[in-house]
């Protein structure tokens, strides 16, 4: 494919992505990596660099090339623009992370640049007027009945400033296919629909002192043992103990983006912490309990129950919960009501925006 200028997009076109990535939760990197691998597979001689936080424990399992930073890249501004300097890409992805400077940087050696934000404060940031003018493209990775329109002054500001306004995507996640879900199964020794998944994301949250997938662990446990229904708990890359031996509970480290949409579609019910995966599982359908394991996901979570879209509860009380939640009539309820709720696939949308921007760009 060659654009107006006559520029082999196949072969000359160089992407960036800069997630947030900490010892904690890997939501924003996840995403970046489903964006990346999507780019790859329409451009398959792009070449593609992540800039990472070399303390995240996921770093050693990115299948692009990684630079190394010291902290998040939001605190590693020199670091990230000399890596912008020296690679001069056609194209950055700042996944709710970037400063004014940053976004700058990519600008002057000729990058469009993306922001994509998953919360109100996050997009709040991306419309301050400074970033804005220097984003080619704000992706929000929300559906809208949970963060919310635009408030009466920022669509003001975006009217009267030009700047590019948010647009929703929603969750962002390769769909399930039938034969990868198929083998995948039979390699775990789990039947469709005959299961139940367990994830509180990354594995590195902290509760009580301890871990959040610890108590998931209690929680898959006692689920076990009322319905004699195998358990799958994907424990997570940041999780820093060793990998928990309990009978009825499967315990994974970590599983591949595309591999955890396969069994979360194929399980009965699931157990979710706030983040991404729990909106992957309202666009699947499927009936989830979901749990708050760090400070933005309360309100998201609030916002789903709300439309009757899964039931929750807290870490304290999870356990309690999980013993109720795996009722056939609960979730009979939850699937009743998913299947008049019309998300989508945020991937769709994304790769379409993004592939508009290059197209128009180069």
């Amino acid at each position: 494919m060659k654009t107006k200028q006559g520029q082999d997009l196949n072969k000359d076109l160089k992407l960036m992505f800069i997630p947030v990535s900490s010892p904690e939760g890997m939501g924003e990197y996840m995403r970046s990596l489903i964006l990346a691998q999507a780019l790859a597979d329409r451009f398959p001689r792009a070449r593609i660099e992540f800039l990472l936080n070399r303390h995240a424990p996921y770093t050693a399992e990115c299948p692009f090339p990684v630079t190394l930073l010291d902290s998040s890249p939001t605190r590693a501004t020199a670091a990230v623009n000399d890596a912008i300097e020296n690679m001069v890409p056609d194209l950055v992805v700042f996944d709710a992370s970037g400063r004014k400077k940053q976004l700058e940087c990519a600008q002057e050696v000729g990058a469009a640049v993306v922001f994509i934000s998953q919360h109100k404060r996050k997009r709040r940031r991306g419309l301050r007027i400074g970033r804005a003018k220097v984003t080619d493209l704000h992706l929000v990775a929300q559906p809208e009945f949970i963060i919310g329109p635009l408030g009466w002054l920022e669509r003001l500001k975006c009217a009267w400033f030009k700047l590019p306004r948010p647009k929703n995507i929603g969750a962002v996640f390769f769909p399930p296919t039938p034969d990868r879900q198929e083998r995948l199964l039979a390699e775990l020794g789990l039947e469709r629909g005959n299961f139940l998944l367990f994830s509180a994301g990354s594995g590195g949250h902290k509760w009580n002192q301890g871990l959040a997938t610890d108590r998931f662990l209690d929680a898959a446990k006692e689920a076990n043992q009322k319905t004699a229904m195998p358990c799958l708990l994907v424990l997570g890359p940041n999780y820093p103990g060793e990998t928990p031996d309990v009978e009825g509970v499967h315990c994974l480290r970590s599983m591949t983006p595309m591999d955890f949409v396969n069994v979360l579609d194929a399980a009965t019910a699931a157990v979710l912490g706030g983040g991404d995966t729990l909106l992957q599982a309202i666009a699947l359908g499927k009936p989830t309990l979901a749990v708050p394991v760090s400070k933005d996901q309360p309100a998201r979570i609030r916002r789903c129950v709300e439309q009757g879209l899964v039931l929750s509860a807290s870490l304290p009380t999870l356990v309690a919960a999980a013993h109720n939640f795996v009722t056939e009539e609960r979730q009979r309820v939850l699937r009743h009501k998913l299947m008049q709720q019309t998300q989508e696939n945020g991937l769709h949308l994304a790769m379409k925006h993004m592939i508009t921007l290059i197209e128009d760009r180069l």
